[in-house]
């Protein structure tokens, strides 16, 4: 009896705990769920917050008393029976209607959460792809749920109840495995590349995406790794090493048809690799070679000596045996080699590193000349003379017209005219110049070229004659030259623009021993803009130039009847670095230059006041600004080209149009119709563009005409 009332003494013990802790019983019938919500705060010792929409009401019955932790799970069911979700925040829980609830914050899940919490947690995917795991859950997410992928980390944002995401959890434990084998295979006879490209072709998948097995060309060591399912993997790695065993074998000869790159200037690089004879070529093609050497011909290095036939050798990284050939058919761009397979892999992978697709770099000069010429001229002239005695005048370099000329030809007519009477009276006069007529046509050419203010005069006082002449004149010019060449080559390629006229320049003239056949050597001379360029990208993205920008003029014979010509000529030659797209100012030239002349007579020009009619002035300024800037730009794509394209085709046809807006632009037509073919698409229009549209005319129908008109 004793002992039994030590066990049930021990049992009751044991029993108090949960019997302590299991003393919260519900009984709720329509109640305000605020109210349920308080009595479980008291219960849990957690902190609730209630959204304003929450109002419902709610019936609940417990058949037992609950433990704590039965009493909040009580809590959370009841909620979520009711379209309402406790969403764990900082300190305590968030109470709202489930409609929304995953655009909310909440505390992300840690693993451990009741099953009716709505919880946040963040799934890190290794081997299945983030967007192809969404489309497999998403049919698994509650409709109050959310799941996202992160495509940067390849994970998983899944916003849903703890109990739907541990099922989720429990599934991607299973799903994201990776199943898939890796396999090398090294190729001794054929070129990893070309394998690589056969087996992409029997996959089927040419980007890869769904394919079976995936396949990398290593160029380095020759060998291809295959990655995929596990018998796909070996299938395909079988195949690489049938088709490497069936290319072993002596010669064999293959024709590369190249589809960049020039098969004229990659000829001497192959023959040098395989030590023939180098055929000189020409380095650019016919119509842009220049001062590249004799006959146009690159200078090659002393080739090597061909291997004999049936040795083996090597020279520059390449194995040789037996015999090897490389040359090119002329009618088309593709090159022939005859070589072992081992040669062959060696040169294919040459050429195709080489045959490459350049970019291409478009370069565009800005040409800005900026120039003031100011002038000022005043003097006086005068001249003294009688007809039998001594004379005496001012003539000054800076003052037109000249009064000596003039004088001189006044001075002539009187000499040479003759009068005399008739018998019956009437006067006649005759001309005999003495002096002939060289004097009155310098004279006129005096005064035809003379600009400004000219007055003067002419009188006689006995036998004295007194001319005087005023020449005042000034003169402002103003200019402003702005020129913007521009010119596209592909990347390393040497290019030329030229827009002007050839003048011809006289280089020599003799005559010969009899001074009968005179015979003259005149050389033809480009005077205009002319750009010449050759761009080199770098790695860096930045582009080299080799520049040469010219702007010529004719400014006029060196002298009235001279056949030799005085030419205007600003250059610039140079090699820079400039980044894509940057604008960089090349070079210029700030040109101050003022002249003041004063000519006089000596003591008469000092005298104040008077002095002036003894004196010539003049005075001239000219200043001048000039400025290059050149901006490279780098095509990459047939977009940007397009782009480019489009942009220059709508300036010209916005420039049309605004000169006439009724009219289609000629250009569009001249495409259309004799192209034909569309004209390019306008770009679309930035903020602040000016839209010019062709004004639609609508036929007008005549008024009517009156009655009595139409009678």
């Amino acid at each position: 009896m004793k002992k039994t009332t030590i066990l049930l003494s021990a049992l009751a013990l044991a029993m108090a705990p949960a019997m302590a802790s299991a003393q919260y019983t519900i009984n709720m019938r329509d109640a305000d769920v605020r109210a349920f919500v308080d009595d479980a705060a008291q219960v849990t010792g957690l902190t609730f917050i209630v959204d304003g929409r929450v109002n419902q009401k709610i019936s609940v019955t417990t058949t037992r008393p609950l433990s704590r932790s039965e009493y909040f799970e009580v809590f959370l069911s009841t909620l979520r029976a009711n379209g309402l979700v406790a969403i764990p925040i900082q300190g305590g829980y968030r109470i709202q209607p489930v409609q929304g609830a995953a655009s909310e914050p909440s505390r992300v899940s840690q693993g451990s959460n009741v099953g009716n919490q709505f919880v946040t947690e963040i799934f890190r995917l290794r081997t299945t792809d983030a967007a192809g795991a969404v489309e497999t859950l998403r049919p698994l997410i509650s409709p109050q749920g959310s799941i996202t992928a992160n495509r940067n980390a390849n994970s998983l944002v899944v916003v849903d109840f703890a109990d739907n995401i541990g099922r989720i959890r429990a599934l991607l434990q299973r799903i994201d495995i990776d199943n898939t084998a890796s396999d090398i295979v090294y190729l001794r006879n054929s070129g990893a590349r070309e394998i690589a490209t056969s087996l992409t072709q029997i996959i089927g998948g040419g980007d890869g995406q769904g394919a079976p097995v995936t396949v990398s060309a290593i160029d380095s060591s020759n060998a291809l790794l295959l990655r995929g399912q596990v018998d796909a993997v070996a299938r395909f790695a079988a195949i690489a090493r049938r088709l490497d065993e069936a290319a072993q074998g002596g010669s064999e000869i293959r024709v590369y048809w190249l589809e960049h790159a020039d098969a004229e200037q990659l000829l001497p690089v192959l023959q040098q690799l395989l030590g023939q004879p180098v055929t000189a070529v020409s380095s650019e093609p016919a119509f842009i070679r220049q001062d590249i050497g004799e006959e146009g011909t690159i200078r090659a290095p002393a080739p090597a000596p061909a291997q004999a036939m049936g040795g083996s050798a090597q020279n520059n990284g390449i194995v040789r045996y037996g015999p090897k050939v490389v040359t090119r058919y002329p009618g088309t761009n593709a090159l022939v080699i005859a070589a072992n397979a081992d040669v062959q892999r060696q040169v294919g992978e040459v050429i195709r590193q080489l045959d490459t697709r350049r970019e291409q770099v478009l370069v565009e000069a800005i040409i800005v000349e900026i120039g003031n010429n100011a002038a000022k001229q005043l003097g006086v002239q005068f001249l003294l003379g009688s007809e039998n005695g001594p004379f005496s005048a001012t003539n000054y370099s800076n003052a037109q017209p000249n009064i000596l000329a003039v004088g001189g030809a006044i001075a002539n007519y009187e000499l040479s005219r003759e009068t005399a009477v008739s018998d019956d009276g009437v006067v006649t006069s005759t001309f005999d110049s003495p002096l002939g007529d060289t004097i009155t046509d310098v004279a006129v050419g005096s005064v035809l070229n003379t600009t400004g203010l000219i007055t003067g005069g002419l009188t006689t006082v006995g036998d004295a004659v007194f001319g005087a002449i005023i020449n005042a004149v000034q003169s402002d010019t103003e200019s402003n030259v702005l020129s913007t060449p521009s010119i596209m080559t592909l990347d390393n390629q040497e290019a030329q623009m030229l827009v002007g006229q050839e003048v011809p320049i006289t280089t020599g003239e003799a005559l010969s021993d009899n001074f009968d056949n005179a015979f003259r050597t005149v050389e033809r001379q480009n005077v205009g803009i002319q750009l010449d360029v050759k761009p080199q990208i770098n790695s860096s993205g930045s582009i080299k130039l080799f520049l040469r920008q010219e702007v010529s003029s004719v400014a006029g014979p060196v002298a009235r009847g001279s056949a030799d010509l005085i030419i205007n000529k600003r250059e610039f030659k140079t090699v820079l670095t400039v980044d894509d797209g940057d604008i960089l100012a090349i070079g210029g030239l700030l040109d101050d230059n003022e002249r003041a002349t004063i000519e006089k007579i000596p003591l008469l020009g000092d005298i104040p006041i008077l002095g002036e009619l003894f004196k010539s002035r003049s005075r001239s300024r000219s200043k001048t600004n000039l400025m290059v800037f050149i901006r490279p730009t780098i095509i990459r794509t047939r977009e940007e080209a397009l782009a480019h394209t489009a942009q220059r085709y709508g300036y010209i046809r916005g420039a049309q149009l605004a000169r006439n807006p009724n009219v289609e632009p000629s250009i569009d037509s001249l495409v259309r119709d004799y192209l034909g073919t569309t004209p390019p698409a306008p770009l679309p229009l930035a903020p602040g563009d000016m839209v010019v549209r062709p004004v639609q005319t609508v036929p007008v129908a005549p008024a009517p005409q009156p009655e009595e008109d139409m009678q």
